[in-house]
């Protein structure tokens, strides 16, 4: 595994390569989100909160890995399952079949440039979730029931996500490694596009 190291700054935004880089993934992702209404009652959010515990599920055993809390020191606050499941419980919703083990076992050594990349689109995804949070409400949901992890950082969505994209761009990559951060920013999409084909139908 090659080394990464976290006391000198990588020459690019890392932050804004990945965005470029999964810029049509993600737009194709946002459009078929909102095209099978997931908001238009709870029957319909809870086929979304279960789309959300399955890619956070991939990801969860990232949150404890003593080498990414090396370059990233508040990942573990980041974690968001736990509140996935109790919205879930909050709506007497059980948590969805998997189809596959999670890509990320924390019994298994962690590919960490691919890990980052995943961990951009799990950040970026909470960025966006204001207006997720907003359409919830009208389901008379909120960040103490129902839709709890869409519920911002008490330091602000904005600061929040600077602070992550700060450390991320501050992780030294080769070009290799780089490389991998872009393809595992990819399948971070693909694998939430899969399932959310899976689990949210068109109306």
């Amino acid at each position: 595994m090659t080394t990464l190291e976290l006391d000198k700054p990588s020459q690019a935004n890392r932050a804004a390569l990945l965005k470029q880089a999964t810029h049509e993934a993600h737009e194709s992702l946002d459009k078929r989100i909102m095209q099978s209404d997931p908001f238009a009652d709870r029957a319909r959010y809870g086929l979304f909160l279960q789309a959300q515990y399955l890619f956070h599920r991939e990801i969860d055993a990232l949150y404890g890995e003593a080498s990414l809390l090396g370059l990233l020191p508040d990942l573990a606050e980041r974690r968001r399952l736990g509140q996935i499941e109790q919205d879930l419980a909050d709506l007497g919703l059980a948590a969805p079949a998997a189809v596959a083990a999670p890509v990320f076992d924390a019994r298994e050594e962690v590919d960490l440039p691919a890990a980052l990349g995943w961990l951009y689109v799990a950040e970026g995804s909470n960025l966006g979730a204001a207006f997720l949070l907003k359409e919830a409400a009208k389901l008379g949901l909120s960040e103490t029931f129902g839709a709890r992890h869409l519920a911002a950082h008490p330091q602000g969505r904005g600061l929040h996500w600077r602070t992550f994209t700060a450390a991320l761009d501050s992780v030294s990559l080769s070009a290799d490694d780089e490389a991998r951060a872009i393809a595992g920013a990819k399948e971070a999409f693909a694998r939430v596009r899969d399932t959310v084909e899976r689990l949210l139908p068109l109306p």
